[in-house]
C-alpha cells in the first residue's frame, strides 16, 4: 500500500541536489511505460530541465518539488523565459504512489499563484491528448484548450495540445 494524501511530504521551492536527475527519471519512466516514448524524450527533458535550472531566477521562475526523504513524489516548474510570451508551466508530474491524494492540485495551485504574484500574465503549457487526469486539473485551474495538432516525436504519434489561461479581463 502506497502513501496517501500528502502526509510525510516536504514541499520545497527552488533547487535541491538531485532534483534534475530525479525529475528526469520520473518523466522518462512514466512516459516510456505508459506512452512508449523513446530515449529522445528523456534526453530532451534532461537537457531542457538542466538549462532551466542554470538560468533559474527566484521571484521570476518557480520550481516546486515534493519529497519524502530522498524520494521525489512530484514536481512542477513555471518558466518565465521559455520562448513565448507569458509563463510556461513545465515538467509537471506526480509519482504513481502519490496520485489521487491532492499533491497534483496543490502543486499546480501553488505554482500558478507564485508565478502570478508580480501581476497578471498568460500562463500556458504543452501536453498531449490522452492525459485525462492532467486535463481535468488544468481545466479546474482555469486553463482552456487553445489549439492542438498531430505530430510524431519521441518515437510516438501524439496530438500535441496547447492549454493556456485567459488573458486578464477576458471571460
Amino acid at each position: 500500500m502506497g502513501p496517501t494524501g500528502m502526509d510525510g511530504l516536504e514541499l520545497r521551492q527552488g533547487y535541491r541536489p538531485g532534483l534534475i536527475g530525479a525529475l528526469t527519471r520520473l518523466h522518462a519512466e512514466y512516459y516510456h511505460h505508459a506512452w512508449g516514448f523513446d530515449h529522445s524524450f528523456e534526453a530532451q527533458v534532461a537537457s531542457q530541465l538542466a538549462e532551466f535550472v542554470e538560468r533559474f531566477q527566484p521571484g521570476r521562475d518557480v520550481l516546486l518539488s515534493a519529497w519524502r526523504g530522498p524520494e521525489l513524489a512530484g514536481a512542477l516548474a513555471v518558466d518565465h523565459a521559455a520562448g513565448e510570451p507569458g509563463l510556461r508551466l513545465r515538467w509537471f508530474i506526480v509519482d504513481r504512489p502519490w496520485r489521487g491524494g491532492g499533491l497534483g492540485p496543490a502543486l499546480l495551485e501553488r505554482a500558478v499563484r507564485l508565478a502570478l504574484e508580480p501581476g497578471p500574465a498568460r500562463v500556458y503549457l504543452y501536453t498531449f491528448r490522452g492525459l485525462e487526469a492532467a486535463k481535468a486539473l488544468y481545466t479546474r485551474a482555469g486553463f482552456y484548450l487553445a489549439k492542438e495538432h498531430a505530430l510524431h516525436q519521441w518515437g510516438a504519434s501524439i496530438i500535441e495540445q496547447l492549454y493556456e489561461t485567459r488573458p486578464p479581463g477576458q471571460p
